[in-house]
């Protein structure tokens, strides 16, 4: 039986809100040493080095004194998706949620946060490494699923607001329409992809088109649509 990770939704809990799944609290040193390891093994070396002996060598731990926090390397995925989560609400905090700003404006920063993050040498590099170890944990697939819905909450916020006519579904809809165009530039353009260049056209071209879809669309648009599609 494999061992089960303490976790802080036990009511008998009574330590911090702070605290994370796994025996450990947040801001531990040792704790915050192997998940930064833990990046470091799946970003530069990929899912096929990803285990916790991998990672113990990587912080010089004991692989003991990782399972000891992290029992599985499942548990340190959902650390890294929390606290990546955990940061893109804090820059919609700082530059999306702001009264000064119009509607418009807030889809277009949330538009470019996504696909400028895209770019980076440690979102390219982690989601094409946790989609392929999706593929082999249910658990992983559903931490991944839970993310990106987080993700399309955040930009169906925006289209919300800019055209409250849309019905709650034709909101999502459109919100995963969008999302998944922005996802599918990774292998493309992002970090060190073969046209990382063209990226400047692809953000000028998803702020005009995403930006005029949450205009203009009216409701029912989507379901006329669907009808014309055989699938």
């Amino acid at each position: 039986m494999p061992r089960k990770a303490a976790t802080n939704e036990n009511p008998k809990d009574t330590g911090s809100e702070h605290q994370r799944p796994g025996v450990y609290a947040r801001g531990a040193d040792t704790v915050d040493t192997i998940i930064k390891a833990a990046l470091r093994v799946i970003i530069d070396e990929g899912a096929t080095a990803f285990s916790i002996r991998r990672i113990g060598a990587e912080c010089g731990l004991k692989v003991g004194n990782v399972s000891y926090h992290f029992p599985r390397k499942e548990l340190l995925v959902k650390v890294m998706l929390d606290d990546m989560m955990e940061s893109y609400q804090t820059k919609l905090d700082d530059d999306v949620r702001l009264a000064d700003i119009s509607a418009e404006e807030r889809l277009r920063r949330v538009i470019l946060m996504c696909l400028e993050d895209i770019c980076s040498k440690r979102t390219t590099r982690l989601f094409t490494e946790l989609w392929s170890l999706a593929n082999q944990s249910a658990f992983i697939a559903e931490r991944i699923e839970a993310f990106y819905s987080d993700v399309h909450v955040q930009i169906g916020e925006q289209i919300r607001v800019l055209n409250p006519a849309l019905e709650d579904e034709e909101v999502h809809t459109l919100a995963l329409f969008i999302s998944a165009s922005m996802e599918g530039t990774t292998p493309f353009l992002g970090y060190e992809k073969p046209w990382r260049a063209k990226m400047p056209q692809i953000m000028a071209l998803s702020v005009e088109t995403f930006i005029h879809l949450a205009k203009t669309l009216k409701p029912g648009d989507i379901a006329e649509m669907t009808k014309a599609i055989d699938f």
